[in-house]
């Protein structure tokens, strides 16, 4: 709750205070915060209490010797009001408000699993106008269901009505704050490179890519393993297709040595809208195409060699975006350059850190 200072203040807002001792009887127009030391910071009196006797030495030992009334003008909104209306136009599909406003404060959460999509552009339009507010988590980060995803309130106990307005006109329709569901994926993965296929070192691939289609439910349709042999590695991404993958890896054979030719085989599959090279360490020599008619379209991720020994790469920054239905071009592998700096930390805590942010 903001703290409002001065006659000029008060007058301007409509606010008329009263001492604590002649409250008995009166309806607090506001949240009271209670702050105990390390343990607890929250509703003290809620909005809409009536003051009672017994009420009056507590509210001192808050601190609170005068208490506001709140005069609202025809042209002003209170701050729980402008929370609802704003809260309401923020918010896209999977979304939902977390119950009532506290402290002139109305937190946004996850309705389902999936990837959270902030409309960035509209967020900087709501929050330039001043007097309302609005904080997310970043775009495009993996959110479960129920978790906090965003909050918003008004700054002053009372805005202006206009300014409400304007801040439900710029959010309204434009899906600042939603979450799209995720895809339960079905798929196909052919590990590339003569020194796996012909048993010369033991695959790694497998089980590191297994376990994190496992993490969004998905099905493994089948894995392969082939020699740096395109037309051994279109074969057996067709097998895949046939046997019903709508998502393809492919990993290894990325580089640009005369016997990575994994690439090659996607774009001999008839792959389209191939975008090779990501601006992103771990992970610059990722690929990404699409298979099939566009009703039916598979994405084709290939994964370098960085997949195998790296904990998080491309790979995981890309996979949550593809699966909640996003094309990826190669604008969005672009877009990453700034965060897409892993900093090889010696205990990864991803995502809770700056790669891919």
């Amino acid at each position: 709750m903001c703290d409002i200072q001065g006659s000029d203040t008060r007058n301007r807002l409509g606010v008329k205070t009263i001492p604590v001792g002649e409250a008995v009887g009166m309806v607090l127009a506001h949240d009271i915060t209670e702050i105990k030391q390390e343990d607890f910071k929250g509703r003290a009196f809620k909005k809409g209490h009536i003051v009672k006797e017994e009420d009056i030495s507590r509210l001192q030992r808050l601190g609170k010797e005068n208490l506001f009334v709140l005069n609202i003008a025809e042209n002003e909104v209170h701050e729980d009001d402008a929370a609802y209306a704003m809260a309401k136009s923020l918010m896209g599909g999977g979304v939902k408000m977390e119950g009532e406003p506290k402290e002139g404060k109305i937190n946004i959460i996850a309705e389902r699993n999936g990837l959270l999509k902030i409309n960035k552009d509209a967020l900087l339009r709501f929050n330039m106008l001043g007097d309302v507010m609005c904080a997310t988590l970043h775009n495009n980060t993996p959110v479960k269901k129920g978790q906090l995803v965003g909050g918003t309130r008004a700054i002053p106990l009372v805005v202006k009505k206009t300014m409400v307005e304007d801040a439900v006109s710029i959010a309204g329709g434009q899906n600042v704050i939603e979450v799209r569901e995720f895809k339960k994926p079905k798929v196909g993965v052919v590990i590339t490179g003569n020194e796996v296929y012909y048993g010369r070192i033991k695959d790694a691939f497998a089980p590191v890519i297994t376990k994190k289609i496992k993490a969004f439910d998905g099905e493994m349709v089948g894995i392969y393993y082939a020699p740096d042999d395109e037309g051994f590695i279109e074969a057996r991404l067709k097998e895949l297709i046939e046997a019903g993958a709508d998502l393809l890896i492919t990993t290894g054979g990325m580089s640009v040595d005369p016997d990575d030719v994994t690439r090659f085989a996607i774009r001999n599959l008839g792959a389209e809208d191939i975008s090779y090279g990501s601006a992103v360490l771990p992970g610059a020599m990722f690929l990404t195409a699409y298979v099939g008619p566009e009703e039916q379209r598979i994405p084709v991720l290939g994964i370098p060699a960085c997949g195998m020994y790296h904990k998080t790469t491309i790979f995981d920054l890309i996979l949550p975006r593809v699966l909640a239905g996003e094309k990826i071009t190669r604008r969005e592998l672009a877009e990453l350059g700034h965060g897409g700096l892993c900093l090889n930390c010696k205990e990864c805590r991803y995502p809770i850190c700056p790669f891919g942010k």
